[in-house]
């Protein structure tokens, strides 16, 4: 063979050089493909499933029993809250000027649940000067600024109205008055109102409460203290055999009963993948594994979110506090310390929102150490734990919250709840339940999860609100 001829095998017909072994593209034909179970970005570290303590609860529902707690005299109005539902507890509304002293128990509860739940935003006009006064409002959370004129007749801030806070009420006994202020909402406030023509109506049926009103609009109430406390005669000095007082406790006469949720899907599997595509991987199992998944990920957004049981809806009011300039600083971190200061469990937090609590570290030179927590290390503050949530809500204005909370039944804190041995159990509390197959061949699997969460006392949960994650030093 000639040089020529031998530099031309060496090409093929197209000018291109000619391969002298296998190429991988066909030897891949022959090879086995090394791969992976079905990966899912949507899974997350769930520490919030993780910590809670769950409690079997038999029969679907979960009773928290109460001591009857409210104190009458303080100037303050209590509420109480079922999930995002707030009510006046009726023998409250005693702390009313108008109702100083009244005590028919079902005249006040007919008041009590004629009152409406109103909710604004920062900035908005609650009251304005110069208008009708015909509401009584009860601050349930949040900071309304009550303005008007000042001593040298500019526009001030007379006062600063806050949770347990009232106003309006002695205008109900005068149909013609004039708001002579103007209040406005500081921060995002949820404020129970009780209209004149509800008002009126229960008037209209009630000798007891005409009576009452007589009284107030002829100075005849009660004695009180500037802080609208009654007058306490006091005894001091005296020796001998004093008198002991009598007590007893007293319960909650309708307690709170939590009823477990349910999470449910309806997982799909043709026949033809199940028989013929099960090597190296089982395809119903990959498949049920991802739709648990997504199930778990659903109970644990459920948990912190939902209305009736979620945790940020179920927190108490005087447990709910705001951040001193807008950003997680540390301070804020030691208020919520001060709500749940016995035996607290741990911080929950958006990650951005950590990284914002680690940014107002930075900036005082702070560098906490972090603890090892299952085998994790994670950062903590004064010795609890800061775990990421991802499903405490980033509001569009970049503002979340941040929830502490101690757990356990023997603490009285924060429990979840489920209920084993269910039928066709896969997981405590997780059933996945053969529903057949139908004419086009395809197998139905319902998977459901049951669950919810209690909040044993109220200081066992606090969280610190309108956290701004997005502010620039």
């Amino acid at each position: 063979m000639t040089l020529a001829e031998s530099v031309e095998s060496e090409f093929n017909a197209n000018g291109d050089q000619a391969r002298t072994s296998l190429a991988t593209a066909a030897a891949r034909n022959l090879a086995t493909t090394t791969k992976t179970a079905p990966q899912m970005q949507g899974i997350s570290s769930r520490w919030l499933l993780r910590v809670l303590p769950w409690i079997e609860t038999k029969g679907g529902a979960f009773r928290v029993n109460r001591r009857l707690n409210y104190e009458v005299g303080d100037g303050r109005v209590t509420f109480v809250n079922t999930g995002s539902a707030i009510q006046v507890i009726p023998p409250e509304l005693c702390e009313l000027p108008l109702l100083r002293g009244f005590d028919d128990q079902e005249v006040l509860g007919a008041l009590a649940d004629r009152f409406e739940q109103r909710e604004y935003e920062p900035g908005d006009v609650v009251v304005e000067f110069g208008h009708q006064s015909d509401q009584a409002f009860l601050i349930a959370h949040g900071k309304l600024n009550k303005i008007g004129t000042g001593q040298y007749g500019d526009q001030t801030v007379l006062g600063v109205l806050a949770d347990g806070d009232h106003f309006g009420d002695e205008t109900l006994a005068d149909p013609n008055s004039i708001w002579e202020f103007t209040v406005k909402a500081a921060t995002r406030c949820t404020v129970l109102v009780l209209p004149q023509p509800a008002f009126d109506a229960v008037l209209d049926q009630s000798e007891a409460l005409r009576e009452q009103l007589d009284r107030f609009q002829s100075g005849m109430e009660s004695a009180r203290n500037d802080h609208g406390e009654a007058t306490i005669d006091v005894a001091s000095g005296h020796t001998g055999e004093a008198l002991l007082p009598g007590t007893f406790v007293d319960y909650e006469l309708s307690p709170r009963e939590y009823e477990l949720s349910v999470a449910q899907t309806v997982l799909r599997v043709h026949t033809r993948v199940a028989d013929l595509y099960n090597e190296p991987m089982d395809q119903v199992e990959q498949q049920l594994r991802l739709t648990i998944e997504a199930l778990r990920e659903r109970q644990e957004h459920e948990l912190v979110n939902n209305a009736e049981i979620g945790l940020l809806h179920n927190a108490d009011l005087k447990q709910r506090i705001h951040t001193r300039g807008g950003a997680p600083t540390p301070d804020d971190l030691d208020e919520l310390l001060a709500l749940v200061w016995k035996k607290p469990t741990c911080f929950l937090a958006h990650p951005r929102t950590i990284a914002a609590i680690g940014r107002e570290w930075n900036h005082r030179g702070l560098y906490p150490d972090p603890i090892d927590l299952n085998g994790h290390k994670v950062p903590a503050w004064r010795g609890v734990p800061v775990l990421p949530c991802n499903k405490i809500p980033v509001s569009d204005k970049n503002t979340s919250s941040i929830m502490l909370m101690r757990t356990g039944m023997d603490d009285q804190g924060v429990i979840g709840l489920h209920q084993t041995g269910l039928p066709d159990e896969y997981q405590p509390g997780l059933s996945v339940r053969f529903m057949g197959v139908n004419e086009k061949a395809i197998i139905s699997y319902l998977v459901s999860a049951y669950y919810s969460a209690a909040v044993l006392i109220p200081d066992a949960l606090a969280i610190l609100e309108n956290v701004e994650i997005g502010r620039e030093d």
